[in-house]
């Protein structure tokens, strides 16, 4: 099913499964999970700033995630946002890898 979203004037085509993801089902091993992390503070802080509160990108923390649920901040990391230097990182991480991801912003990057 397609739905489109309107976020800050910018429409998004989601394509998500019939299912949503539950944050357990987002294990990853301790090996990747240590890689994601640091795909997390260099790569998404290079926008987003190192811990989160915003740069080009805009803030990633506890507080600015609370309202967004996790089937869209997945989209997001996997399919990016169309007309903005947000890429999809599909090519490089799996659903369950981008589920864990959107944990460890829920728990806040240290």
């Amino acid at each position: 099913m397609r739905k489109k979203l309107c976020i800050g004037g910018l429409w998004l085509l989601l394509t998500l499964p019939g299912h949503a993801l539950a944050s357990d089902a987002a294990e990853v091993g301790e090996e990747r999970a240590k890689e994601l992390k640091h795909l997390l503070v260099q790569e998404c802080g290079s926008c987003h700033g190192l811990e989160m509160h915003g740069g080009l990108g805009p803030a990633l923390t506890q507080d600015a995630l609370e309202e967004r649920h996790d089937d869209y901040l997945r989209t997001v990391i996997l399919h990016g946002v169309p007309g903005t230097p947000m890429p999809g990182w599909r090519g490089m991480l799996s659903e369950e890898e981008a589920q864990y991801l959107v944990d460890l912003m829920r728990e806040g990057v240290e």
